[in-house]
């Protein structure tokens, strides 16, 4: 294994007795589930993640894991142009990829190029530079510029209509984008200060959780996704940890060690956590446990080591209506 799972029940190969691998990637940022069930995608910067030169690609794994085609999309093979893409999402048969400068849109079973949404410069006539891309279902997208403290949304139903969400110092390097599964609300997770933010439909920011005085808890946060039970999952890069955050926030750290974790998604039909490693060139999937779920038995006296009648109801039944 790449690194040290705690809290994850792993998905072992019964040969190797280790975690789903895939081996042979080219500076790996993200990794989704089609929601569809019709396997996995991983995107591959090749490279520095910060330049257009066109030898990006996208692999493409099978519904059990294993890889379909190494570089199901490629950057400069026939009209394909894919500088270095990162964060991923899928609407219906429709892949979109955050690639630097522009949102590029591709169709998931043929690798066919479909659109492509240039963004605008900064504000300080820099290009813009996407890191993350995600779908709230209702359509919309939404996308994140680390350096600029940008979010962008991008209305489909208006011809991928661009606007600003928010753009505020409060964002600390907005990275990492999912979409609260009860509020709706944009979730964000911060590579700057290890916050992790939401974001309402008018652009309101708040805080969820960040470090406080005496505990930096986390560095570089990068990827951020749900589970079906509710559970929130970030990935802190620096520290090479992945993190869970219950609904109540109690944190658990479920993996640590890890070389340069970066977006993380979540298999939620198959309840199972994709990792990608930058440096490691490599990526894991590993199986998620269920919540544990509180006894409902009621306790009795035998619970806490006394012998003899579980409760002072039953030994004052055993001994009957008091005499007259």
């Amino acid at each position: 294994m790449l690194g040290a799972w705690l809290g994850a029940a792993c998905l072992f190969n019964p040969v190797t007795a280790q975690a789903l691998q895939v081996t042979g990637l080219q500076t790996p940022e993200s990794f989704l589930a089609d929601p569809a069930g019709n396997g996995y995608f991983i995107s591959n910067a090749n490279g520095d993640p910060d330049v257009k030169d066109n030898n990006g690609f996208i692999t493409k794994l099978d519904k059990a894991g294993a890889v379909a085609m190494l570089q199901f999309i490629k950057g400069g093979e026939g009209t394909t142009v894919l500088h270095a893409p990162k964060g991923m999402a899928i609407v219906n048969n429709t892949l979109y990829v955050a690639d630097l400068d522009a949102l590029r849109a591709f169709d998931t079973a043929t690798g066919r190029p479909l659109l492509t949404l240039p963004f605008p410069n900064r504000q300080n006539g820099q290009a813009t530079a996407l890191v993350d891309v995600t779908y709230d279902g209702q359509g919309l997208l939404y996308a994140s510029d680390t350096a600029a403290n940008t979010i962008y949304r991008i209305d489909m139903a208006k011809q991928h209509a661009i606007s600003v969400l928010a753009r505020d110092q409060a964002l600390a390097g907005p990275r990492g984008l999912a979409v609260h599964p009860k509020t709706g609300h944009l979730i964000v997770a911060s590579w700057d200060k290890g916050k992790i933010l939401d974001v309402a439909p008018d652009g309101t920011i708040s805080e969820l959780v960040s470090n406080g005085f005496f505990t930096a808890r986390f560095h570089n946060l990068d990827g951020v996704d749900f589970d079906s039970w509710g559970n929130l999952y970030v990935s802190d890069f620096t520290a090479g940890k992945v993190w869970r955050m219950r609904p109540d926030r109690h944190f658990d750290v479920i993996a640590e060690y890890l070389p340069s974790p970066g977006d993380i998604g979540v298999d939620r039909e198959n309840h199972l956590i994709l990792v990608p490693y930058h440096y490691g060139n490599a990526a894991e999937m590993n199986g998620l446990e269920a919540p544990v779920k509180a006894n409902p038995k009621k306790r009795t006296l035998a619970d806490y080591g006394f012998s003899g009648p579980s409760s002072l109801q039953e030994s004052e039944a055993k001994k009957g209506p008091a005499p007259k």
